[in-house]
């Protein structure tokens, strides 16, 4: 059994993201039971896979909407843990409330501030609702079931409505259909090898993190070695280093054919960096498209 360190609770977009990837032909052994660990915050989540060097992590990375979760970002850096895998959400919401209400019973809205955010032309278009922001967007479905929150509506998943017994009112409430959300499954450094082995997919995908000295075209020369490899960026977020004004760290994740080249290229950039980390080498993701 597979223990798995996920923020938020059941029903969440957490949950529904780690049990797609476990059970996609992506992972091997796609028949292994999963124990969900519920944190409130990324930072437990970090905290339960430091613990426990067995559990491993699963977090937002990115949303398509919303963009980067910078802060994830340096929770991976500082937690010495390391990417194995990703898994791509089509995030879909939906309007529920307890089972014996509707519409015009109504009168606020819980949900987590990212999901309020995806929802803006719903939302808009209810300007009635209050607006209240939550820490996750199942934990918001659950306590307004539990506590019995009349006059309260969730934004969830249609798994979160489910399980906590809410009745959908409408579905498809996010503004922007292609809405996705990527999801890193991270790990202690010494589950790796193991990690990769049940994945079925070649590695074709690294997440860097460097910083550069203060000099002119010192970015430009990475990005030209790296293009010299014919490695492909699909993504970089650069980030200030607190205390070192105009100094930033560049997070940048890399897509590749050939992992030797690959290989090649990270040794002719690291004497141009002050400090180059790899935050994992693994295989690109699947999506519930």
């Amino acid at each position: 059994m597979k223990t798995i360190a996920i923020q938020g609770g059941l029903g969440s977009y957490h949950d529904i993201a780690a049990h797609h990837y476990f059970a996609s032909p992506h992972w091997g052994d796609s028949e292994e039971e999963l124990s969900l660990r519920c944190c409130a915050t990324f930072e437990e989540v970090f905290e339960a896979v430091r613990r426990d060097n067995q559990v491993i992590g699963m977090l937002a990375i990115e949303n398509t909407i919303a963009g980067s979760l910078l802060h994830n970002y340096e929770l991976l850096r500082q937690s010495g843990t390391q990417i194995t895998g990703e898994y791509k959400l089509r995030i879909s919401h939906c309007f529920a409330c307890l089972p014996d209400e509707d519409w015009d019973d109504l009168h606020e809205v819980n949900s987590h501030p990212i999901a309020l955010m995806q929802c803006r032309d719903f939302l808009a278009a209810h300007p009635a609702l209050k607006i209240v922001e939550t820490e996750d967007t199942a934990l918001s479905a659950e306590t307004i079931r539990r506590d019995n929150l009349r006059g309260h509506a969730a934004i969830c998943s249609r798994d979160a409505a489910g399980r906590y017994g809410m009745k959908i009112l409408q579905e498809g409430i996010e503004t922007n259909k292609h809405n996705f959300t990527r999801f890193l499954v991270v790990a202690d450094s010494w589950q790796v090898d193991e990690l990769r082995g049940k994945t079925t997919a070649p590695i074709d995908k690294a997440s860097i993190v460097f910083t550069l000295p203060h000099t002119e075209g010192s970015l430009s020369q990475v990005l030209s070695i790296l293009s010299f490899y014919r490695i492909n960026l699909t993504k970089i977020q650069s980030l200030p280093i607190i205390g070192r004004e105009w100094e930033y760290q560049f997070y940048v994740d890399i897509a590749f054919d050939d992992l030797l080249r690959y290989k090649q290229s990270i040794t002719a950039i690291t004497p141009l960096t002050k400090e180059l980390t790899i935050l994992g080498e693994y295989a690109d993701g699947p999506s519930n498209l």
